[in-house]
């Protein structure tokens, strides 16, 4: 008996014979077409930056308080909660971006603006008049 012969396939055979793996959040990926990698990778770098600010924002509150400086002390812990919602706020905005913007580059259509952006902005200002006001008090 003869052995079968094998044909080698090429790789493009072989990855459109693939099923396409699934890919989360499927309201994102299961519309439109595969957008132009260094948008998605520049997407990806804005979410990881709100990420960061996340995190120094968390930490700046829990320092704010933890360090107790010279600030009248009702201010300084306003100030610390204030800074602590924006840190807990920011992977919302984080989320919420990357997967707005990420559809948005998939189906062709505007980019969306940040739209947590505003009361971040509030609540940091906020944070801001608590430390000047309890610095002065003090």
């Amino acid at each position: 008996m003869k052995a079968p012969i094998h044909m080698s396939r090429t790789t493009e055979e072989i990855a459109l014979s693939a099923p396409a793996p699934s890919r989360f959040p499927g309201s994102v990926f299961n519309d439109g077409t595969e957008p132009d990698p260094r948008f998605s990778l520049a997407n990806e770098r804005t979410f990881l930056a709100w990420i960061r600010t996340s995190l120094a924002l968390l930490a700046g509150g829990v320092a704010l308080e933890a360090l107790g400086l010279r600030i009248q002390s009702d201010f300084r812990l306003c100030a610390s909660v204030l800074l602590i919602l924006c840190g807990v706020l920011s992977p919302v905005q984080a989320w919420m971006g990357w997967k707005k913007t990420e559809r948005a580059l998939r189906i062709g259509t505007p980019l969306p603006p940040a739209s947590m952006a505003l009361p971040l902005v509030i609540l940091l200002s906020g944070v801001g008049v608590f430390v000047l006001a309890g610095a002065m008090l003090a």
